[in-house]
């Protein structure tokens, strides 16, 4: 009896020990965590370089034109001797519009006239309107300014240009006549054209 209890004893040491080896055994064969993945940084694409813009070589100047802008002396000479061939052209009483006599004055040299202009831009004229005595200053300031339109209108239709056309109205400032009747008035209501003061070139 006493040797079956202590067989008993062996058995169960023995089997506890085995016990204790095949634990040890199923832990020593579960597989290890996975180890942490290196993380790799992702390079964000670099912006290009910027190319280099081609650059055009730069162009000569164009040359200036050697058109004179004033005409010489000879030439304003010619200019001066036209204008006073051109006679005043005349208008009716209280009238700012071109009488048939008044058209005939202004053609007579005004092509010549715009052929000559239209190689000096910077040569300009100036077209006088005037009135007789009677009537306000005022009223006949106005009167002078519309008979000096008029006329500059028509010299523009003819080919001279228009901004070598200035305008001044004198009213009745400046007669042409002193006397106090129809004849002299009629020599008043006029416009007259007159070279600019120009610069000595």
């Amino acid at each position: 009896m006493t040797n079956f209890r202590g067989l008993a004893i062996v058995a169960l040491a023995a089997a506890s020990i085995a016990g204790m080896g095949c634990t040890k055994k199923v832990a020593a064969t579960q597989p290890a965590p996975p180890a942490p993945q290196p993380t790799v940084a992702v390079q964000q694409p670099q912006p290009a370089a910027p190319q280099p813009r081609a650059t055009t070589p730069a162009t000569a100047p164009q040359p200036v034109s050697q058109t004179p802008r004033y005409p010489s002396a000879e030439t304003r000479a010619r200019i001066d001797t036209l204008l006073a061939r051109i006679e005043d052209a005349y208008f009716d009483y209280d009238k700012y519009s071109l009488r048939m006599d008044a058209i005939s004055a202004l053609k007579a040299d005004s092509t010549e006239l715009r052929d000559i202009l239209k190689d000096y831009p910077n040569y300009k004229l100036t077209v006088e309107g005037h009135c007789d005595e009677r009537g306000s200053a005022e009223y006949n300031m106005a009167l002078g300014q519309e008979r000096a339109a008029a006329a500059k209108d028509y010299l523009v239709q003819v080919g001279i240009p228009g901004d070598q056309l200035a305008t001044v109205s004198y009213g009745k400032e400046k007669p042409a006549c002193d006397e106090h009747d129809e004849a002299c008035w009629q020599k008043n209501r006029r416009i007259h054209i007159v070279a600019q003061a120009q610069p000595q070139k």
